[in-house]
């Protein structure tokens, strides 16, 4: 509505009448213009969750499997960050140790793979003189013996006795399966090709028919059902062993399960892990591997039936049941340890998409206690103790409380803030991820060993095992379908 200030009415009553007109019209844009601002902030919400969500998925897919980061570049970025020097669980140590060999140079070809020499001599001189050799230079080539396959057979003659008139026979030979014309030898390569190195039947099946060996991959498939039912004692064994150590790590990952002509749906990998090297003990790691068409709590449940001891894993809600009673939160013989790369990676996620000084700093503290533990692996339980408690604890005790008070002075919309309630200052997570950390010589800052493990058995490959929260899809057969 507009009005020609210079051609205004003189008559009151018109101009209250107009007044009355302008301040609906002003109290109707004011409305509009509210919505409209309500509406730009949801829609700005939304962009920002779906472009953090998309770098990280872009960062999975396509950006380094490390989660290194440079302190100094951060000190560039935030100067008010007081950042330590570069300290990460996943950088070497610094060493003042000169290296084995000169940079530029061969490595040498290792001493354990066997020799053939072989002698080139020069033609003999021509004045008939006597020759000495007064020196050798030799030249060592790696070679390549191709595999072949061979037949074994085993003759059991029958011997007649002529004065006793009896027959006699040795007794058939025990083979892996019954059956089956394939020796242990041969079964092992197929079992450790397909999961191991990652090769599918198939594959394996092309392979095979260009040595004039013709084994279909339905065959392979049986066999292997065959061996999985075979070893299964052993495997329940690895198990019972990996369960009587005082600490064990878990995780779990998502593959897709093919059925057929029924299609596919996601089955997920379980890994227990056995392996306290970092804390002085050096008896052999073990990890046993479990297969579920789910991810429910049962499963977990059923894998670790009877177990007392710690486990550290991640926040999945699965393994609650582990820790605490359902219905009366009684707690169980099951302790939860919780993981420091877990909690560091959202930060480094955010850093990512935004410069964040108080993800930055976070960064920065976490880098520190893992260069504590860095230092420490491999020592003795009671100098690890002794290390965490005078050089962690502190840094642990100024972590939450500055935690809290950035939460009370940022905005609730802050891709960080949620993060940091859930995982970092929840009174149950706080105890799994510093007290337990922290008082128990035993136990380590993060389950990445484990993680990395999970992430080549689901995908065939060993680069960065911080991608085993979103790995890449493998592809398993289901037994009514394997072929």
């Amino acid at each position: 509505m507009r009005f020609d200030l210079d051609r205004l009415p003189t008559d009151p009553v018109l101009l209250q009448k107009m007044l009355r007109e302008m301040a609906e019209v002003m109290e109707l844009e004011r409305a509009e213009l509210g919505t409209a601002k309500q509406t730009v902030k949801a829609q700005s919400l939304t962009i920002e969750k779906l472009e953090h969500r998309l770098a990280r998925l872009l960062r999975v897919q396509f950006g380094r499997s490390s989660e290194k980061v440079d302190i100094a570049q951060l000190r560039l970025m935030f100067e008010e960050v007081d950042a330590p020097e570069p300290a990460n669980d996943d950088a070497p140590a610094v060493s003042n140790a000169k290296p084995t060999r000169k940079a530029g140079t061969r490595a040498p070809i290792p001493t354990h793979i066997p020799r053939q020499t072989t002698q080139h001599l020069p033609e003999p001189c021509g004045c008939g003189g006597n020759e000495t050799v007064i020196c050798e230079d030799v030249t060592e080539v790696l070679d390549y013996v191709p595999a072949c396959f061979r037949v074994l057979r085993h003759v059991r003659p029958r011997v007649a006795c002529r004065s006793c008139d009896t027959i006699r026979q040795e007794p058939a030979i025990d083979l892996p399966l019954p059956k089956v014309m394939a020796s242990s030898a041969l079964l092992a390569h197929l079992v450790v090709s397909r999961f191991v190195d990652h090769q599918p039947w198939h594959r394996q099946s092309v392979i095979l028919r260009r040595q004039g060996v013709e084994i279909d991959r339905d065959v392979m498939g049986r066999w292997s059902r065959k061996l999985a039912w075979l070893m299964a004692p052993l495997g329940e064994r690895l198990l019972a062993h990996i369960l009587e150590a005082p600490k064990i790590h878990g995780d779990e990952t998502p593959v897709t399960l093919l059925q057929g002509s029924d299609g596919s749906h996601t089955a997920y990998f379980w890994v227990y892990l056995r392996d306290s090297r970092s804390s002085g003990d050096m008896s052999p790691p073990a990890v046993a591997f479990r297969f579920t068409t789910g991810r429910g709590g049962k499963h977990p449940a059923a894998h670790l039936a009877g177990y007392r001891g710690y486990l550290q894993a991640d926040g999945y809600a699965g393994y609650n049941a582990l820790y605490h009673d359902p219905k009366t939160k009684a707690p169980r013989g099951v302790i939860e340890v919780g993981c420091w790369a877990h909690a560091r990676r959202k930060f480094t996620d955010i850093l990512e998409k935004n410069p964040s000084p108080v993800a930055a700093e976070v960064v920065v503290r976490i880098s520190e206690l893992f260069a504590i533990e860095r230092d420490i692996k491999g020592a003795p339980p009671d100098e690890r103790r002794r290390v965490r408690q005078q050089l962690a604890r502190p840094r642990l005790a100024a972590l939450r409380p500055w935690l809290e008070a950035q939460m009370q002075g940022c905005l609730r919309t802050a891709p960080w803030r949620r993060h940091v309630a859930i995982r970092l200052t929840a009174g149950r997570r706080w105890f799994a991820i510093v007290t337990m950390a922290c008082s128990r010589s035993a136990t380590t800052w993060s389950k990445m060993p484990c993680a990395g493990l999970l992430w080549g058995a689901a995908t065939g490959c060993s680069s960065g095992p911080q991608r085993a929260e979103m790995p890449r899809r493998c592809f398993i057969r289901s037994p009514k379908h394997a072929a």
